[in-house]
């Protein structure tokens, strides 16, 4: 195992999947206990095209929402953890996951990149109405099944980046400059599968930073990091900080 990367100064970028987030009781998607791998129909309710056209799919939607666990869940000590170095030294969080758990741990809003968007934001596919997810599932509550846009009539979704659905360009393009800009990068609880999020650790890579892949499966990036863990999330981030902070000293 190399351990030089740990003495490496400069900034630390992070990459962020749902994996970081079981610990709070956050099910992964394709994990072998993932929502997806036990339910292949709930990856519909994430389709964009299949949510637009089919009114019964947004309604399981809204009460999928409604009964998130992400609501009830907090962030555990890998969040925390990250947060803690990030007060050492530059640290800046690209995360796929939408449940703020980063900056609910402390992180700075400003330096987490929410590539994925999140679950507390309600826009309209049709015009600029935005709204918050709270007020939106009490109009459920109150018996909207799929409650319209109140401004044009037209749909709402979460404000999440949906399969099929186009990527934020400026949020790509800051999770972009983060990786280019790391000496280290760490991918942390996410099977680096799904593009364009995954090939930020070439990017970084190629830009000169040392990989650490955190996660308990094999990766199509493994072959590039410096170093790959497969320790729990829960003790690797914390035992990884404390050796980074360690080497700082």
């Amino acid at each position: 195992m190399t351990s030089e990367w740990r003495e490496r100064p400069g900034r630390v970028g992070v990459l962020t999947g749902a994996g970081i987030s079981t610990d709070s009781g956050i099910p992964d998607f394709r994990g072998p206990r993932g929502v997806w791998t036990k339910d292949p129909i709930a990856e519909l309710l994430s389709t964009y095209d299949n949510y637009l056209a089919d009114p019964d799919l947004r309604r399981r939607s809204w009460l999928a929402r409604r009964d998130n666990p992400a609501w009830q869940a907090v962030p555990n000590t890998a969040h925390i953890a990250l947060a803690e170095l990030a007060r050492v030294r530059p640290v800046s969080i690209i995360t796929q996951n939408i449940d703020r758990l980063h900056q609910r741990a402390g992180s700075s809003p400003q330096h987490v990149i929410e590539i994925h968007g999140n679950m507390f934001d309600v826009v309209c596919v049709e015009c600029a109405f935005e709204t918050s997810m709270a007020a939106t599932l009490e109009r459920v509550a109150a018996g909207e099944a799929d409650p319209p846009c109140p401004d044009c009539g037209g749909v709402l979704k979460a404000g999440v980046v949906m399969f099929g659905q186009q990527m934020d360009r400026r949020s790509m393009a800051k999770a972009a400059v983060t990786a280019e800009t790391s000496d280290i990068f760490l991918a942390v609880g996410t099977s680096l599968q799904v593009e364009p999020a995954a090939s930020m650790c070439a990017i970084a890579v190629d830009a000169g930073a040392d990989l650490v892949i955190v996660n308990a499966e094999p990766t199509p990036y493994d072959a590039i990091a410096t170093e790959v863990v497969r320790e729990p999330i829960g003790t690797a981030v914390p035992r990884l900080v404390r050796e980074l902070l360690a080497a700082k000293q």
